[in-house]
């Protein structure tokens, strides 16, 4: 079974309910209907029921009749998500008559439904730029204690099965973050560790990357990867994390051994942390575009519940996907 149908089969029997708040999108609701027919996760559709109807029997959809389908606009708990949304935001400023016409906002209402308990996660961005995804989720859901910084891994899915766990690597930040300090990569490094636990299900294996393996080169660049390993160990002892390391000591197993011969970690690490989003988002399109790899993601990480934003350009299938792996990350926590 290759791992997107393990992600699946996992989903399955986790029982959770993700939340689409873009929910009159085709792509969207073609997604929902597959979910539904597979049995990946129960689903809440936002948008308006007519509509909703209207377009899945345009497509010839019969499995979203077995959605929860709320209309932002009009619905019975209303008033309920207004004041649960003032009460969170009133420190800010807020007065009521904002909080009712931001419930009114599906991506506002998706996370209020995650922070009541009503949902365990959300997909979103098919239709909405990703800030507009993640300024909800910031103001209502908020981060996990302890982690102040969001960052996106991608699940890297090689062609030649000799690297990482079978083919798989888990590469991060590759989204979000720009340039994170010393203790936000360490968060970016044990939540990375997470994620792979989570959703390849194997134990991790962490290289922080840098151009130097142990002290090869001398630059402040290089100290902040060092003290960000050393504060990893210090938020998570048993994990399995070692740097700096230059990428092929990470990877490659005589390199490892010779740049790093006390290292655990060097020529066999499955998580690669790179120092910054700027390093990791153009090695995972390389990775991508050169090596043929699938590059699944990103997810969300850092959260108090699984978010997780999509591309505007993105398939049908990347949105069964994401949600799949979306209740994952729920049933990790």
């Amino acid at each position: 079974m290759d791992l997107l149908a393990s992600i699946k089969a996992n989903a399955k029997k986790h029982d959770k309910c993700i939340v689409l708040p873009e929910g009159t999108e085709e792509r969207t609701l073609k997604a929902a209907d597959e979910i539904l027919k597979e049995n990946i996760a129960r689903i809440i559709l936002l948008g308006n029921k007519d509509e909703i109807e209207s377009l899945s029997e345009q497509h010839g959809l019969k499995h979203v009749a077995e959605a929860t389908i709320i209309d932002p606009i009009n619905h019975p708990d209303k008033q309920l998500y207004i004041d649960l949304l003032f009460e969170i935001r009133k420190n800010k400023g807020i007065t009521k008559d904002e909080a009712a016409k931001l419930v009114e906002d599906p991506l506002y209402l998706a996370t209020l439904l995650i922070k009541n308990g009503d949902a365990d996660g959300e997909v979103a961005g098919a239709a909405n730029a990703t800030g507009n995804v993640l300024r909800p989720a910031f103001q209502i859901v908020k981060t996990l204690p302890g982690i102040s910084v969001v960052s996106g891994a991608f699940i890297m899915i090689m062609p030649d099965k000799k690297w990482g766990e079978n083919g798989i690597l888990v590469f991060a930040d590759c989204a979000v973050h720009p340039d994170p300090t010393a203790e936000e990569l360490a968060q970016i490094a044990v939540m990375t560790a997470q994620t792979t636990q989570a959703i390849v299900g194997v134990e991790p294996r962490v290289a922080m990357l840098s151009f130097s393996t142990k002290g090869s080169a001398n630059h402040p660049m290089c100290d902040k990867v060092i003290e960000a390993t050393q504060l990893a160990k210090q938020m998570q002892p048993d994990l399995k994390i070692d740097g700096e390391l230059q990428a092929d000591a990470a990877i490659v197993g005589a390199i490892g051994k010779s740049k790093a011969p006390n290292s655990d970690i060097a020529g066999i690490a499955n998580v690669l942390v790179f120092p910054t989003l700027e390093v990791g988002n153009i090695a995972y399109k390389l990775v991508q575009r050169l090596a043929g790899a699938e590059a699944v993601g990103p997810v969300l990480q850092g959260m108090a519940a699984p978010i997780n934003d999509l591309s505007r350009g993105c398939s049908v299938d990347d949105i069964v996907n994401l949600v799949a792996i979306t209740v994952n990350q729920a049933a990790g926590k």
